[in-house]
């Protein structure tokens, strides 16, 4: 007869599944809790970091500091609560458990970068006084760069090591909030690897380039984006600086009708002539169609020194666009019969212009003139830390690059985004759009571009899917309305108003096309390496209000790789770009 009770191992088997349900129940309880706490800092800490980069920007170091403490107490609060062993073993869980790690690797991240890198980069800024660099006399003391150069070291390693693992985190299989400010902080961080990474640079580099161990000469490009070459557009306005002692002076100004074209070219690379002939090594203005920098720098100097004799130390390649950002730092500028300001350079400069002044070769000593005011403004009435902003801004645009002669401070250079080289794919994969115009005139300052990107798999193969789509954006009576000038008025072969542009379109290392389109129907395309990249160019005509939509889709090694990024040739507007579902075409 029972006694009612149950049986030893029945009492065993409901105690222990009792006991895990307290403990699970305790366990999502002490998560939940510490979690919540964990948020609310991580929160804190963005709403901080923007402030402290109002703040940096701003000049307002004492402000900074406060607001750095209190990023590294938040930080430092929120990877405490996501680090204990509940919180980690929660990680391991299948579908829930990547939002547990997220968490937990954004807190570790943020508490690194705020305790190893905003430290030495605000030590930094304190040594380097923005406001006693002397540009007002047109020198820069360059004995504090070398003071802070250590700090900026230590502080751009750090921050490339916590991009490299922000990277690393996969925001797809997180849930759309924390994805969204996973993305948000990843992009945080690789700014701030960029800024500091170039801050690093140019301590490091400012005191030789600038002519602290001796005289040093720069070739100083201008290009003009309503005409686009690879790396931003036809070389215009170009110009010798000499830098000693950190002063900068403007030794030489000259124009394109002072290099006349060679009956036999300079040397360049299989890849450039695969996709452009000969023509970048005959005419100097073609020079910037050169994809990589570290070949279209020593070629614009070879040009130089061939026609003028003087040695060249590096050149350095500036667009048109890019003053937008210098007029504000420096206030307008007045150049011949024209004052521009912030708001009307651009359009000045690259449309009105035309209009105003017909003759060409008037229009190159306006554009001279143009180029020695700002650049005298800039060294003599700009604020320092708004030029040094101006200047910031468009090295994160790519709308500046440099090349130096001497291969210590070209390796430097080389491996960072104001070099101009084609990019590496390490922790992102690359892919990219270089735009190179055709039709003789000034027209692409009405072109329009997006630019998608799509990852997946087509036909069992890992795919990157790029599609560009150009238009050309001019009004429909641009062929009478617009001057001969900007629409090259037929000389090429284009119908007066319409654009012919080259499009080409790179892909991963090591991938190679396996599908080409444009506007859904295969066409005859050339292709070229680019280093171990496969590059497809296509010849685009369009009348004024047309568009054409080109797709590449590449596979093999580096395809499908969820980290790409679209690098592209800098426009007059910015391309739209962004990430789209994958549908194969093929």
């Amino acid at each position: 007869m029972s006694d009612g009770r149950l049986p030893v191992r029945r009492r065993w088997l409901r105690w222990t599944i009792g006991v895990i349900v307290i403990f699970l129940v305790l366990a999502v309880g002490w998560v939940a809790i510490r979690g919540i706490g964990a948020v609310n800092n991580l929160q804190e800490v963005a709403a901080s970091s923007s402030k402290l980069k109002q703040a940096i920007g701003q000049g307002d170091l004492e402000k900074a500091a406060s607001l750095s403490s209190r990023i590294a107490h938040h930080a430092e609060s929120a990877h405490d609560l996501t680090s204990d062993p509940i919180w980690l073993g929660f990680g391991l869980l299948p579908w829930l458990g990547p939002n547990f790690s997220a968490v937990s690797e954004v807190a570790e991240i943020a508490d690194d970068v705020a305790s190893d890198a905003l430290v030495p980069v605000l030590e930094a800024a304190d040594s380097l006084d923005l406001a006693s660099l002397g540009l007002s006399s047109g020198a820069i003391d360059l004995t504090p760069f070398a003071q802070i150069e250590p700090s900026l070291a230590e502080a751009s390693a750090t921050l490339t090591s916590a991009e490299t693992r922000a990277l690393g985190i996969d925001a797809d299989a997180t849930l759309p909030p924390l994805a969204d400010a996973v993305r948000e902080m990843r992009t945080t961080v690789t700014q701030a690897a960029t800024v500091v990474g170039a801050l690093h640079g140019a301590s490091a580099l400012l005191p030789s380039m600038l002519g602290a161990e001796g005289p040093r000469n720069y070739v100083l490009a201008m290009q003009n984006n309503a005409e686009l070459r690879s790396s931003g557009g036809i070389i215009g306005a170009i110009a010798l600086l000499h830098a000693e002692n950190g002063r900068i002076t403007l030794v030489q100004q000259a124009s394109v009708p002072d290099f006349p074209a060679l009956e036999t070219p300079i040397p360049l690379s299989e890849s450039t002539v695969a996709l452009f002939e000969d023509r970048p090594g005959r005419y100097m203005q073609n020079l910037t169609s050169i994809p990589d920098f570290t070949e279209a720098g020593p070629a614009i100097a070879k040009r130089w020194q061939d026609r003028f004799g003087q040695p060249v130390d590096g050149v350095i390649a500036v667009d048109a666009v890019m003053t937008e950002n210098l007029v504000a730092a420096t206030g307008p500028l007045t150049f011949g019969p024209f004052t521009a300001t912030e708001d009307s350079v651009v359009d000045l400069l690259l449309s009105e212009i035309y209009a105003a002044v017909p003759d060409p070769l008037a229009q190159d000593e306006i554009f001279s003139q143009a180029a020695g005011a700002l650049l005298s403004a800039a060294l003599t009435e700009a604020d320092p830390k708004d030029l040094v902003a101006a200047l910031s801004a468009s090295a994160d645009e790519r709308r500046i690059r440099i090349w130096s002669a001497h291969e210590d401070e070209e390796a430097i250079l080389s491996a960072s985004s104001l070099g101009g080289a084609l990019p590496e794919d390490d922790t992102q994969t690359h892919v990219g759009v270089l735009l190179n115009d055709t039709t003789g005139g000034k027209m692409d300052f009405y072109a329009d571009a997006t630019i998608t990107t799509s990852i997946g798999t087509c036909d069992g193969e890992q795919t990157t899917q790029v599609t560009v789509t150009w238009k050309n954006d001019a009004p429909a009576d641009a062929g009478t309305s617009l001057p001969p000038y900007v629409t090259a008025d037929g000389f090429y072969g284009v119908p007066a108003g319409s654009t012919r542009t080259l499009v080409t379109v790179y892909g991963p290392e090591g991938a190679t096309p396996s599908h080409i389109d444009r506007d859904g129907e295969e066409v005859g395309v050339q292709t070229a390496l680019l280093g171990s990249r496969s590059a497809v160019q296509q010849e685009v005509l369009l009348a004024p209000g047309e568009s054409s939509k080109i797709t590449v889709e590449f596979q093999g090694t580096g395809a499908g790789e969820r980290l790409t990024v679209v690098d592209h040739t800098p426009m007059v507007n910015s391309p739209e770009t962004s990430r789209e579902q994958l549908r194969c075409a093929s």
